[in-house]
């Protein structure tokens, strides 16, 4: 499980001195704990992994947002900072599709489901996000099934 994993690093983080990671690694429990208490009050998710997962892809857009600003504003000790965390942090997510691998994926569920046009495009992602949410940048994956459907 990856809670395990992130567990692990602290300790190896903690023992090896590693202040930066450490500091990353308990923004991520943090958030994760944060998400298990909204759960709380919803049914109970059916995989663990996932609920994890869905917290390091936000966390991680969240940080490459803030990079963009820093740069713009010309703070780039703070998106230097921003960057070391997102290092961090996607040392935890499964390795996402490649673009090819997408394109394969988006053509399969098109074919599957009868798409034609950009009125199927809703269904398209629907159906690319039920199977590949984990592995797959879906803002990226937005404009790779735009093109395949025009």
């Amino acid at each position: 499980m990856i809670r395990d994993d992130i567990k692990a690093a602290q300790v190896a983080a903690m023992k090896a001195g590693d202040k930066e990671s450490r500091a990353a690694i308990s923004l991520i429990q943090a958030a994760i704990k944060n998400r298990d208490i909204e759960l709380r009050t919803g049914d109970a998710p059916a995989d663990d992994d996932m609920v994890v997962i869905e917290v390091l892809q936000k966390m991680v857009k969240q940080r490459r947002e803030s990079i963009a600003m820093y740069e713009q504003g010309g703070r780039q000790e703070l998106a230097d900072v921003e960057k070391a965390e997102v290092a961090v942090i996607e040392r935890f997510l499964p390795q996402t599709l490649t673009e090819d691998e997408t394109k394969a994926a988006i053509e399969a569920i098109k074919a599957e489901i009868g798409a034609s046009g950009m009125k199927d495009m809703g269904r398209v992602m629907a159906e690319l996000k039920a199977r590949h949410a984990a592995v797959l940048d879906m803002s990226k994956a937005s404009g790779l099934v735009k093109a395949a459907l025009v």
